[in-house]
This record gives C-alpha cells, sequence and structure tokens, in this order.
C-alpha cells in the first residue's frame, strides 16, 4: 500500500461510464492503493467529494456523497418493512449499508459477507467516516468469502432484510445478478422480508436495468424500482425492493414520517416521508422501459452490455496534472 503523497496522481481523474460518456474530477493526490488477487483499489483525495475509493478505476463511494446512495438503499426497504431485526448484507465493503442498518435501534443483528478482505481493511483506515464505527459494533460480523457460495448454503440461517451492495455485474459478480440468486435470497429472508439491490442506470444501461428487474421478478410477488441521482456515480441510478409482502407505494409521507420517528432514525440526511414518495415515482421512460418484455438473466446464460466491459472505467487515471 502506498503511504500518502502529494505530487503522483494529481490531476484530473476520468471514468468512462459507457463507450459514449464518462466524468471527471479533480484529484489532490492517491492515499492508498492496493492490488489484491482480486481487484485494484485505490483511494484518493478529492476536493469535491473528500476521500473517495475507487475499484478497477471505477468510484464506489465518497465520503461527502455516500448518503445519496445508501440512505435508500437501505432506508427505504427497511422502513418500509417496519421492524427489521436481523440483516445481510452482501459486498458493501465500505461499511456504509452495515451502518444504516445499526442506526435501527432494535437491530440484533448485522451479518456482511465481502468476497476481498482489503475492502473493508482500506474502508475502515481510511475512509471511517462512510462507516462511522459500524465496524467496530458488536452486532457486526464481517466474514470474508463468496457472498454467492454462502447464499447456497444449507445452513438455515434466515434474515429480515438482505441488502446486495454489489459492484456492476461483470465478472465473477454476473452470478449475483441472476434469477437463480435472487430465488436463493427468497429462501434466505423470513416471512415478509425484503430484498434491497441497485440494478443500474435507466441512462446508459437501461437494458441491463429491465432485465435485473426482469430477473427480481422471478422470485419476488412485489419488485418495486426506484431512483435516486448519485453524484458520484454522474447520473440517474436505480434501486429496487422486493419481497412477498411489503409494498412501499402504499405507505404515505405521513406513515414513513411515523415510522422513522418510532424506530429511533436520527440524522437522517435524504430520506423521510417526501422522498420516499419521490423515490418510488417513476418518470414516463422508466415505465416504458419495465413495461417492455425483458429477458430474466440466468446462470446459463450471458449477460451482452457493452457498457459493462471490465476495462470500461479504465480510462487514463490522470488526465493533466
Amino acid at each position: 500500500m502506498s503511504a500518502p503523497a502529494e505530487g503522483p496522481g494529481a490531476g484530473f481523474v476520468a471514468e468512462a461510464l459507457s463507450p459514449d460518456f464518462g466524468f471527471y474530477l479533480r484529484t489532490a493526490r492517491v492515499l492508498a492503493e492496493r492490488r489484491t488477487p482480486l481487484q485494484h483499489i485505490e483511494v484518493l483525495d478529492t476536493p469535491l467529494f473528500g476521500r473517495a475509493m475507487r475499484i478497477d478505476g471505477c468510484f464506489m463511494t465518497s465520503e461527502r456523497d455516500e448518503f445519496f446512495y445508501h440512505e435508500p438503499m437501505v432506508q427505504l426497504p427497511a422502513v418500509s418493512h417496519g421492524n427489521v431485526r436481523s440483516a445481510l448484507v452482501i459486498g458493501g465493503g465500505d461499511g456504509g449499508s452495515a451502518r444504516e442498518l445499526l442506526r435501527h435501534r432494535q437491530m440484533a443483528r448485522v451479518l456482511m459477507v465481502e468476497l476481498d478482505g482489503d475492502v473493508p481493511a482500506m474502508a475502515r483506515e481510511w475512509l471511517p467516516r462512510v462507516s462511522a464505527g459500524a465496524f467496530d459494533d458488536p452486532r457486526l460480523e464481517l466474514r470474508i468469502g463468496d457472498g454467492h457460495a454462502y447464499m447456497f448454503q444449507a445452513d438455515g440461517e434466515r434474515f429480515d432484510q438482505i441488502v446486495l451492495d454489489l459492484t456492476d455485474p461483470f465478472g465473477p459478480a454476473v452470478q449475483l445478478y441472476t434469477a437463480e440468486f435472487y430465488a436463493a435470497c427468497r429462501e434466505r429472508l423470513n416471512p415478509g422480508g425484503v430484498l434491497s439491490l441497485h440494478i443500474q442506470s435507466p441512462i446508459h444501461r437501461s437494458e441491463t436495468l429491465a432485465r435485473i428487474v426482469a430477473s427480481v421478478r422471478t422470485a419476488f410477488a412485489h419488485v418495486a424500482p426506484y431512483f435516486q441521482y448519485v453524484p458520484l456515480y454522474g447520473t440517474l441510478w436505480a434501486m429496487a425492493l422486493a419481497s412477498d409482502r411489503v409494498e412501499p407505494t402504499l405507505l404515505s409521507p405521513v406513515e414513513i414520517d411515523r415510522r422513522i420517528a418510532a424506530l429511533g432514525l436520527r440524522e437522517l440526511k435524504l430520506y423521510n416521508g417526501a422522498m420516499h414518495q419521490a423515490l418510488l415515482a417513476q418518470p414516463n421512460f422508466v415505465r416504458e422501459l419495465l413495461a417492455r418484455p425483458a429477458e430474466p438473466i440466468r446462470a446459463a446464460s450471458a449477460l451482452q452490455d457493452p457498457t459493462l466491459d471490465p476495462e470500461a472505467c479504465a480510462a487514463p487515471r490522470v488526465l493533466a496534472a
């Protein structure tokens, strides 16, 4: 791991979101960097977002904008459920999703299964504002291992909420976006449990989004996509709640605010009753997209999307000094 240093890595850092567009950030320096057997992890210091983590050239999270992702990803499903006492996070090595789950005072246990142990290790050292003490909470159990393999283990462990806080669906991560995997998630949920996941962007990965939703719908009675602009991702981002019983669209702003107060959720930066409805509102182009037939992703079939090329993020790291 590199020592903090001025100079190397300073300049403009680019990320290609697709072959057709992307964005850049100014970076002051590279704070830390590791090449693990699985991936390339960097922590950069940026003037706009503070410390930010990239994996294989793609931005994952930052100190100053992470709540745009983590709060809706976790809280909309958790509050819609109303009484989450046990939760499983697959991925989520930066600790943000675990932090949001542990805000719930009735939460008894959160299990995080992260494939690469260097991700939580680097996040704990360099991004403590993201996890906000979650890694030291005795209710959190961190296991380093394969989340896909864990989901198919016959240990009978069940949860009220499962959060799939994953990298994008290319390479090994594809197997965590299949109809078969979502069926396994359903078997891991307690009655009335909720699954939360991100489903890509309707702007530049619309067909992949539609196929992920179709895949989740093979396993769950209710699937509710919702949408939030995430600054670090440079685009409108989509997430979804899946459940056999919970229907978040039926909950009023007043009821959501009542539940937030009852659950003791303080200092939320984004999520509230009005935002609950705003997140679930679907623009017409998204309604049209989700109304079209889409083929579920199966374990035996490849996901073809040119924007998901593993090299897509790998634009030159420094555009200009």
